[in-house]
Protein backbone atom coordinates (compact mmCIF):
# COMPACT_ATOMS: atom_id res chain seq x y z
CA UNK A 1 0.00 0.00 0.00
CA UNK A 2 1.37 3.38 -0.96
CA UNK A 3 0.87 6.19 1.52
CA UNK A 4 -1.23 8.83 -0.17
CA UNK A 5 -0.86 12.53 0.43
CA UNK A 6 -4.02 12.37 2.54
CA UNK A 7 -2.64 9.51 4.64
CA UNK A 8 0.57 11.42 5.17
CA UNK A 9 -1.29 14.46 6.37
CA UNK A 10 -3.46 12.34 8.63
CA UNK A 11 -0.66 12.19 11.15
CA UNK A 12 -0.35 15.97 11.37
CA UNK A 13 -2.62 16.14 14.39
CA UNK A 14 -0.19 13.98 16.33
CA UNK A 15 2.48 16.66 16.02
CA UNK A 16 0.30 19.77 16.11
CA UNK A 17 1.38 20.67 19.62
CA UNK A 18 5.00 20.17 18.59
CA UNK A 19 4.59 22.52 15.64
CA UNK A 20 2.98 25.21 17.77
CA UNK A 21 5.77 24.91 20.33
CA UNK A 22 8.36 25.26 17.59
CA UNK A 23 6.61 28.37 16.27
CA UNK A 24 6.54 29.93 19.72
CA UNK A 25 10.23 29.25 20.27
CA UNK A 26 11.03 31.02 16.99
CA UNK A 27 9.39 34.31 17.97
CA UNK A 28 11.89 37.15 17.95
CA UNK A 29 12.24 40.03 20.34
CA UNK A 30 11.73 43.51 18.86
CA UNK A 31 14.72 44.56 16.77
CA UNK A 32 16.16 41.08 16.63
CA UNK A 33 17.27 39.64 13.29
CA UNK A 34 15.52 36.68 11.66
CA UNK A 35 16.10 33.25 13.18
CA UNK A 36 17.91 30.47 11.30
CA UNK A 37 14.54 28.73 10.84
CA UNK A 38 13.01 31.86 9.32
CA UNK A 39 15.81 32.24 6.78
CA UNK A 40 15.74 28.58 5.72
CA UNK A 41 14.10 28.06 2.35
CA UNK A 42 11.42 25.37 2.41
CA UNK A 43 12.18 22.39 0.22
CA UNK A 44 10.12 21.33 -2.77
CA UNK A 45 9.98 18.17 -4.84
CA UNK A 46 9.15 14.53 -4.31
CA UNK A 47 11.00 12.02 -2.12
CA UNK A 48 10.21 8.35 -2.75
CA UNK A 49 10.94 5.56 -0.31
CA UNK A 50 9.99 1.93 0.11
CA UNK A 51 10.57 -0.82 2.63
CA UNK A 52 9.76 -2.04 6.12
CA UNK A 53 6.09 -2.13 7.05
CA UNK A 54 7.18 -2.00 10.70
CA UNK A 55 8.13 1.66 10.19
CA UNK A 56 4.85 2.60 8.53
CA UNK A 57 3.26 4.42 11.48
CA UNK A 58 6.52 6.15 12.36
CA UNK A 59 7.06 7.25 8.75
CA UNK A 60 3.58 8.79 8.77
CA UNK A 61 4.50 10.82 11.86
CA UNK A 62 7.87 11.88 10.40
CA UNK A 63 6.22 12.78 7.11
CA UNK A 64 3.68 14.99 8.87
CA UNK A 65 6.45 16.87 10.68
CA UNK A 66 8.49 17.16 7.48
CA UNK A 67 5.53 18.51 5.49
CA UNK A 68 4.70 21.01 8.20
CA UNK A 69 8.09 22.59 7.55
CA UNK A 70 8.07 21.91 3.78
CA UNK A 71 4.43 22.17 2.63
CA UNK A 72 5.29 22.11 -1.07
CA UNK A 73 7.30 18.88 -0.80
CA UNK A 74 5.94 15.35 -1.05
CA UNK A 75 7.04 12.11 0.61
CA UNK A 76 5.74 8.80 -0.71
CA UNK A 77 6.59 5.66 1.25
CA UNK A 78 5.47 2.20 0.18
CA UNK A 79 5.59 -0.28 3.11
CA UNK A 80 6.22 -3.24 0.79
CA UNK A 81 8.68 -4.97 3.13
CA UNK A 82 12.36 -4.63 3.96
CA UNK A 83 13.63 -6.95 1.24
CA UNK A 84 11.62 -5.22 -1.46
CA UNK A 85 12.77 -1.81 -0.24
CA UNK A 86 16.45 -2.73 -0.32
CA UNK A 87 16.10 -4.28 -3.77
CA UNK A 88 14.33 -1.20 -5.13
CA UNK A 89 17.02 1.04 -3.62
CA UNK A 90 19.71 -1.05 -5.29
CA UNK A 91 17.86 -0.85 -8.59
CA UNK A 92 17.50 2.92 -8.32
CA UNK A 93 13.69 2.76 -8.26
CA UNK A 94 13.42 4.71 -4.98
CA UNK A 95 15.45 7.44 -3.27
CA UNK A 96 15.70 5.73 0.11
CA UNK A 97 14.84 2.45 1.76
CA UNK A 98 13.43 1.45 5.12
CA UNK A 99 14.80 -1.86 6.33
CA UNK A 100 14.59 -3.99 9.46
CA UNK A 101 18.17 -5.03 8.87
CA UNK A 102 21.14 -3.17 7.44
CA UNK A 103 22.87 -4.23 4.26
CA UNK A 104 25.37 -7.00 4.95
CA UNK A 105 29.04 -6.11 4.56
CA UNK A 106 29.35 -8.39 1.53
CA UNK A 107 26.31 -6.76 -0.09
CA UNK A 108 27.90 -3.35 0.30
CA UNK A 109 31.21 -4.60 -1.09
CA UNK A 110 29.39 -5.95 -4.15
CA UNK A 111 28.05 -2.45 -4.80
CA UNK A 112 25.43 -1.69 -7.39
CA UNK A 113 23.37 0.94 -5.58
CA UNK A 114 21.37 2.44 -8.41
CA UNK A 115 19.85 5.18 -6.25
CA UNK A 116 23.29 6.67 -5.65
CA UNK A 117 25.89 8.50 -7.68
CA UNK A 118 28.74 6.40 -9.02
CA UNK A 119 31.16 5.22 -6.31
CA UNK A 120 28.99 6.67 -3.54
CA UNK A 121 28.85 5.00 -0.16
CA UNK A 122 25.60 4.54 1.72
CA UNK A 123 24.32 5.78 5.05
CA UNK A 124 22.30 3.51 7.33
CA UNK A 125 20.55 5.27 10.19
CA UNK A 126 18.93 3.28 13.05
CA UNK A 127 15.80 5.44 13.22
CA UNK A 128 13.21 3.01 14.56
CA UNK A 129 13.77 0.69 17.53
CA UNK A 130 10.91 -1.60 18.42
CA UNK A 131 10.17 -4.88 20.16
CA UNK A 132 8.74 -7.77 18.18
CA UNK A 133 5.69 -9.21 19.88
CA UNK A 134 4.77 -12.89 19.76
CA UNK A 135 1.00 -12.72 19.52
CA UNK A 136 -1.52 -15.54 19.87
CA UNK A 137 -5.22 -16.34 19.84
CA UNK A 138 -6.12 -18.92 22.48
CA UNK A 139 -9.59 -18.53 24.05
CA UNK A 140 -9.41 -17.63 27.72
CA UNK A 141 -5.63 -17.06 27.75
CA UNK A 142 -4.32 -13.49 27.87
CA UNK A 143 -0.58 -14.10 28.31
CA UNK A 144 1.91 -16.96 28.29
CA UNK A 145 5.45 -17.38 29.61
CA UNK A 146 7.64 -19.18 27.08
CA UNK A 147 11.36 -19.81 26.79
CA UNK A 148 13.15 -19.54 23.46
CA UNK A 149 13.30 -23.32 22.89
CA UNK A 150 9.53 -23.60 23.24
CA UNK A 151 8.91 -20.67 20.89
CA UNK A 152 11.32 -22.26 18.41
CA UNK A 153 9.50 -25.59 18.69
CA UNK A 154 6.16 -23.95 17.99
CA UNK A 155 7.38 -22.23 14.82
CA UNK A 156 9.51 -25.18 13.69
CA UNK A 157 6.47 -27.43 13.97
CA UNK A 158 7.73 -29.79 16.68
CA UNK A 159 5.22 -28.46 19.26
CA UNK A 160 1.77 -28.72 17.73
CA UNK A 161 -0.82 -28.38 20.50
CA UNK A 162 -1.43 -25.64 23.06
CA UNK A 163 -1.59 -28.13 25.93
CA UNK A 164 1.87 -29.51 25.12
CA UNK A 165 3.93 -30.27 28.28
CA UNK A 166 6.62 -27.78 27.20
CA UNK A 167 4.08 -24.93 27.27
CA UNK A 168 2.45 -26.16 30.48
CA UNK A 169 5.84 -26.35 32.23
CA UNK A 170 6.23 -22.57 32.31
CA UNK A 171 2.55 -21.70 32.77
CA UNK A 172 1.42 -23.26 36.00
CA UNK A 173 -2.24 -22.54 36.76
CA UNK A 174 -3.10 -21.57 33.16
CA UNK A 175 -5.85 -23.70 31.64
CA UNK A 176 -4.41 -24.69 28.28
CA UNK A 177 -6.93 -26.09 25.79
CA UNK A 178 -6.58 -29.16 23.63
CA UNK A 179 -6.24 -26.98 20.55
CA UNK A 180 -3.99 -27.29 17.53
CA UNK A 181 -1.34 -24.60 17.07
CA UNK A 182 -1.40 -22.69 13.80
CA UNK A 183 1.90 -20.77 13.41
CA UNK A 184 1.58 -17.73 11.15
CA UNK A 185 4.64 -16.34 9.36
CA UNK A 186 5.35 -13.64 6.78
CA UNK A 187 4.95 -14.70 3.16
CA UNK A 188 7.07 -11.80 1.88
CA UNK A 189 10.78 -11.24 2.35
CA UNK A 190 10.80 -9.51 5.70
CA UNK A 191 13.26 -7.91 8.09
CA UNK A 192 10.86 -8.74 10.92
CA UNK A 193 11.22 -12.40 9.98
CA UNK A 194 14.99 -11.92 9.85
CA UNK A 195 15.08 -10.47 13.36
CA UNK A 196 12.66 -13.08 14.73
CA UNK A 197 14.60 -16.04 13.31
CA UNK A 198 17.86 -14.42 14.39
CA UNK A 199 16.56 -14.51 17.97
CA UNK A 200 15.53 -18.17 17.60
CA UNK A 201 18.83 -19.19 16.02
CA UNK A 202 20.85 -17.43 18.72
CA UNK A 203 18.88 -18.80 21.68
CA UNK A 204 17.64 -22.21 20.53
CA UNK A 205 19.91 -23.42 17.69
CA UNK A 206 19.21 -27.09 18.43
CA UNK A 207 15.49 -26.54 17.85
CA UNK A 208 15.48 -23.80 15.23
CA UNK A 209 17.96 -25.24 12.74
CA UNK A 210 17.14 -22.91 9.84
CA UNK A 211 19.48 -20.04 10.78
CA UNK A 212 18.55 -16.36 10.55
CA UNK A 213 16.50 -15.86 7.39
CA UNK A 214 14.30 -13.14 5.92
CA UNK A 215 12.30 -15.58 3.80
CA UNK A 216 10.48 -18.30 5.71
CA UNK A 217 12.18 -21.68 5.17
CA UNK A 218 10.48 -23.89 2.59
CA UNK A 219 8.66 -26.82 4.11
CA UNK A 220 8.40 -25.39 7.63
CA UNK A 221 4.81 -25.63 8.86
CA UNK A 222 2.47 -22.70 9.16
CA UNK A 223 0.17 -20.22 7.50
CA UNK A 224 1.74 -17.53 5.33
CA UNK A 225 0.47 -13.95 5.48
CA UNK A 226 1.66 -10.83 3.68
CA UNK A 227 3.19 -7.97 5.63
CA UNK A 228 2.78 -7.17 9.32
CA UNK A 229 -0.91 -6.41 8.92
CA UNK A 230 -1.50 -9.78 7.29
CA UNK A 231 0.08 -11.67 10.18
CA UNK A 232 -1.89 -9.66 12.75
CA UNK A 233 -5.18 -10.22 10.93
CA UNK A 234 -4.52 -13.95 10.50
CA UNK A 235 -3.82 -14.37 14.22
CA UNK A 236 -6.92 -12.40 15.17
CA UNK A 237 -9.08 -14.44 12.81
CA UNK A 238 -7.93 -17.93 13.73
CA UNK A 239 -8.29 -19.64 17.10
CA UNK A 240 -5.09 -21.45 17.95
CA UNK A 241 -3.00 -19.11 15.79
CA UNK A 242 0.31 -17.58 16.85
CA UNK A 243 2.53 -15.14 14.99
CA UNK A 244 5.15 -12.43 15.32
CA UNK A 245 4.70 -8.74 14.55
CA UNK A 246 6.10 -5.33 15.28
CA UNK A 247 4.56 -4.33 18.59
CA UNK A 248 3.16 -1.10 17.10
CA UNK A 249 0.54 -3.24 15.40
CA UNK A 250 0.04 -5.78 18.20
CA UNK A 251 -2.08 -3.72 20.57
CA UNK A 252 -4.99 -5.49 22.25
CA UNK A 253 -3.80 -8.98 21.28
CA UNK A 254 -2.62 -11.65 23.73
CA UNK A 255 1.16 -11.91 23.76
CA UNK A 256 4.05 -13.99 25.04
CA UNK A 257 6.50 -13.08 27.80
CA UNK A 258 9.89 -14.42 26.74
CA UNK A 259 12.50 -15.77 29.13
CA UNK A 260 15.46 -13.47 29.75
CA UNK A 261 17.84 -14.83 32.35
CA UNK A 262 15.61 -16.13 35.14
CA UNK A 263 12.69 -13.82 34.39
CA UNK A 264 9.87 -13.71 31.84
CA UNK A 265 9.64 -10.33 30.15
CA UNK A 266 6.87 -8.82 28.05
CA UNK A 267 7.52 -6.76 24.93
CA UNK A 268 8.10 -3.07 25.62
CA UNK A 269 9.87 -0.09 24.13
CA UNK A 270 11.95 0.19 27.32
CA UNK A 271 13.11 -3.42 27.00
CA UNK A 272 14.07 -2.93 23.37
CA UNK A 273 16.00 0.24 24.21
CA UNK A 274 17.81 -1.52 27.07
CA UNK A 275 18.88 -4.29 24.69
CA UNK A 276 20.32 -1.80 22.22
CA UNK A 277 22.26 -0.22 25.11
CA UNK A 278 24.12 -3.52 25.65
CA UNK A 279 24.68 -4.02 21.91
CA UNK A 280 27.30 -2.40 19.66
CA UNK A 281 27.82 -1.17 16.12
CA UNK A 282 29.32 -3.84 13.89
CA UNK A 283 33.07 -3.68 13.36
CA UNK A 284 34.32 -2.58 9.97
CA UNK A 285 31.43 -0.24 9.15
CA UNK A 286 32.03 3.24 7.75
CA UNK A 287 31.29 6.49 9.56
CA UNK A 288 27.88 6.76 7.94
CA UNK A 289 26.93 3.10 8.36
CA UNK A 290 25.53 2.66 11.87
CA UNK A 291 24.66 -1.05 11.63
CA UNK A 292 24.12 -2.72 15.01
CA UNK A 293 25.06 -6.23 16.09
CA UNK A 294 22.15 -6.92 18.47
CA UNK A 295 22.93 -8.95 21.58
CA UNK A 296 20.18 -11.58 21.29
CA UNK A 297 21.42 -13.67 24.22
CA UNK A 298 21.72 -10.95 26.84
CA UNK A 299 20.47 -11.81 30.33
CA UNK A 300 20.65 -8.23 31.60
CA UNK A 301 17.69 -7.24 33.75
CA UNK A 302 15.12 -5.13 31.91
CA UNK A 303 16.15 -6.17 28.41
CA UNK A 304 13.91 -7.65 25.71
CA UNK A 305 16.24 -9.13 23.07
CA UNK A 306 13.50 -9.96 20.57
CA UNK A 307 13.59 -6.58 18.84
CA UNK A 308 14.22 -5.01 15.52
CA UNK A 309 16.31 -1.99 14.70
CA UNK A 310 14.86 -0.54 11.52
CA UNK A 311 17.06 1.66 9.37
CA UNK A 312 16.59 4.56 7.00
CA UNK A 313 19.04 3.90 4.16
CA UNK A 314 20.23 6.53 1.73
CA UNK A 315 23.23 7.57 -0.34
CA UNK A 316 26.24 9.58 0.71
CA UNK A 317 26.05 11.16 -2.72
CA UNK A 318 23.06 11.51 -5.06
CA UNK A 319 23.11 12.49 -8.72
CA UNK A 320 20.33 15.02 -8.00
CA UNK A 321 21.14 17.68 -5.41
CA UNK A 322 17.43 18.27 -4.74
CA UNK A 323 16.90 14.61 -3.83
CA UNK A 324 19.94 14.79 -1.57
CA UNK A 325 18.51 17.83 0.24
CA UNK A 326 15.11 16.18 0.67
CA UNK A 327 16.65 12.95 1.97
CA UNK A 328 18.93 14.78 4.36
CA UNK A 329 16.09 16.85 5.78
CA UNK A 330 13.71 13.91 6.10
CA UNK A 331 16.30 11.74 7.87
CA UNK A 332 17.11 14.64 10.20
CA UNK A 333 13.42 15.00 11.04
CA UNK A 334 13.21 11.27 11.81
CA UNK A 335 16.11 11.16 14.29
CA UNK A 336 15.38 14.50 15.94
CA UNK A 337 14.21 14.40 19.52
CA UNK A 338 10.76 15.56 18.41
CA UNK A 339 10.60 13.03 15.57
CA UNK A 340 11.59 10.17 17.84
CA UNK A 341 9.03 11.20 20.44
CA UNK A 342 6.32 11.45 17.78
CA UNK A 343 7.15 7.92 16.61
CA UNK A 344 7.11 6.70 20.20
CA UNK A 345 3.71 8.30 20.82
CA UNK A 346 2.17 6.91 17.65
CA UNK A 347 3.98 3.60 17.13
CA UNK A 348 5.19 2.63 20.60
CA UNK A 349 8.83 2.59 19.50
CA UNK A 350 11.81 3.37 21.71
CA UNK A 351 13.40 6.80 21.13
CA UNK A 352 17.10 6.60 20.30
CA UNK A 353 19.59 7.83 22.88
CA UNK A 354 21.20 11.26 22.70
CA UNK A 355 24.53 9.55 21.96
CA UNK A 356 23.06 7.61 19.03
CA UNK A 357 21.30 10.77 17.79
CA UNK A 358 24.66 12.56 17.71
CA UNK A 359 26.19 9.73 15.67
CA UNK A 360 23.16 9.62 13.39
CA UNK A 361 23.25 13.35 12.68
CA UNK A 362 26.96 13.11 11.86
CA UNK A 363 26.17 10.31 9.42
CA UNK A 364 23.34 12.31 7.84
CA UNK A 365 25.73 15.22 7.30
CA UNK A 366 27.57 13.00 4.81
CA UNK A 367 24.60 13.12 2.42
CA UNK A 368 25.34 15.40 -0.54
Amino acid sequence: MKLSRIAQLGAVAAIAALTLTACASNEQTPGAGPSAEETTVALTGQLVGQGASSQQVAVQAWTAAFLAANPDAQVDYDPAGSGTGRESFQQGAVNFAGSDRPFKAEEISAGGFGACAADSGIVEIPAYISPIAIIFNVPGVDALDLDAATVAGIFAGTITNWNDPAIAATNSGVELPDLAINPVHRSDKSGTTGNFTDYLAANAPDVWTFDSVEEWPAGVVGEAAEKTSGVVNAVKAGEGSVGYADSSQAGGISSVNIKVGDEFVGHSAEGASATLDVSSIEEGRTEGDLAFAIDRTTTEAGTYPLLLVSYLIGCEQYEDADVAALTKAFFTTAVSEEGQQSAADNAGSAPISDELREKSLAAIELIK
